[in-house]
């Protein structure tokens, strides 16, 4: 009988010090989401509780299926990027109907990643051209960056639109209303908090520092200027427990779904493998692919009962997990155990975050995305790596994502073919 994946690490807890170093490293994660899972909900247009309820059921269920030792699972920046960019054409972000269809979403992402590990074919996801992944990861940065325009400016511009609208919708809103550079102020001040404090990120995350500072200077301004209209704020979390959800199974509903749901298990489950295999490499580890697709499966099938938004691995925690000394998975599991005593408590005040806060948090998240190494190391090695790069990254930010995936899979094969004939000519 095949065993379980936690019944290889449970184990360990003979080992001195391995408690007491995965508590100590799961209450750092669960400090540092705290300001990024509402970041990431606002990313995906769901309200802001719901990143932390993605960091909660997610993380500890994947954490006890999945066959990573160290990576954290929940709110991730591409997948949130992703959710809102296939999901805001269906219904109104935020609205109770895009609500309950991106739970949904959440529910058959994770039957198909179930079916996939089952069906063993995890190997073959790992074989996503990585120039694809890098494309769209510079991709996903503009469209982050896109996506909060009209919060870093105090304009009312429209999420889910193309680049290029954004701007022309910039130009309209600076022509015909008053710039009050208030907003901009915050939004910079913020950000600069963040490099200032970044070489203490160590003893205590720079970005929990920059939402405290940030929602006491959005006060001073507000004190010193009464005529301006106050920041928009988000709303208080209405509880440290997720509410109870069910997926949507109506025929009309699936067929809407079904096209988001392939591409999101796609990229969910490549960014969780990606993760995964760094991590087992670091730490000299074993990693079985098909497990962990069926620990990310259990994971967003769990969550769709408890309000959480699709999950996967996340880049952010899983490097901060891994810096705090972490050990084994209860690392993950205390971290979700964690945020849900903090927010019992620090849930009320998330009334006095401003908006402009939480899109200066996003500019520096979006900016990390881009990795000039990896893009210079692309062009390096030819046209048949920095081709399917580039169509990616255009795609990515002037057609739908599904597309602009299949299309820099596509030109991958090709250009492998095209550039291999060339080489050795019959």
């Amino acid at each position: 009988m095949p065993q379980l994946p936690f019944s290889r690490w449970l184990p360990e807890y003979k080992t001195p010090g391995t408690i007491r170093a995965d508590l100590l490293a799961g209450l750092t994660g669960a400090v540092v989401v705290l300001p990024q899972g509402i970041a990431f909900a606002m990313l995906a247009g769901m309200p802001p509780q719901y990143g932390l309820y993605a960091a909660m059921v997610p993380c500890l269920i994947a954490a006890l299926f999945g066959s990573s030792r160290l990576m954290v699972t929940g709110p991730a920046n591409a997948i949130s990027l992703t959710t809102m960019a296939l999901m805001a054409p269906l219904a109104t972000p935020e609205s109770a109907e895009y609500v309950g269809l991106v739970l949904t979403l959440s529910f058959l992402i994770g039957l198909i990643q179930i079916t996939l590990g089952f069906g063993g074919v995890g190997k073959w996801v790992e074989k996503v051209p990585h120039s694809v992944i890098v494309g769209f990861t510079v991709g996903a940065a503009i469209l982050i960056m896109n996506s909060q325009i009209g919060t870093v400016t105090g304009f009312a511009i429209p999420r889910g639109i193309s680049p290029h609208e954004t701007l022309h919708e910039l130009y309209l809103a600076l022509m015909q209303n008053p710039w009050h550079p208030a907003v901009l102020s915050l939004v910079i001040a913020t950000i600069l908090i963040i490099i200032v404090w970044r070489p203490l990120n160590r003893w205590f995350p720079g970005m929990l520092v920059a939402v405290i500072i940030g929602s006491l200077i959005a006060l001073y301004i507000e004190s010193l200027y009464p005529e301006l209209d106050p920041f928009k704020r988000v709303s208080s979390i209405p509880g440290a427990f997720p509410a109870i959800s069910f997926p949507q199974l109506e025929m009309n509903t699936l067929n809407q779904l079904f096209g988001p749901t392939l591409i999101m298990a796609l990229l969910a489950s490549t960014e969780a493998m990606a993760i995964a295999r760094a991590i087992a490499l670091k730490t000299k580890d074993t990693f079985n692919a098909n497990q962990e697709f069926i620990g990310q499966g259990l994971a967003n099938i769990a969550g769709s009962f408890f309000s959480a938004y699709p999950a996967s691995g996340s880049f952010n925690r899983t490097g901060v997990n891994l810096s705090a000394g972490a050990k084994t998975p209860l690392s993950a599991i205390s971290a979700a155990l964690f945020l849900m005593v903090i927010l019992a408590f620090v849930g009320p005040l998330a009334k006095y975050l401003p908006y402009p806060v939480i899109g200066a948090l996003l500019l520096v998240v979006a900016w990390n995305l881009i990795d000039p190494k990896e893009i210079r190391k692309e062009f390096r090695h030819g046209a048949k790596e920095w081709l399917p790069m580039v169509i990616t990254f255009i795609g990515t930010i002037t057609i739908s994502l599904e597309w602009a995936i299949l299309a820099g899979i596509f030109t991958s094969l090709l250009s492998h073919h095209l550039f291999k004939a060339k080489t050795h000519p019959k």
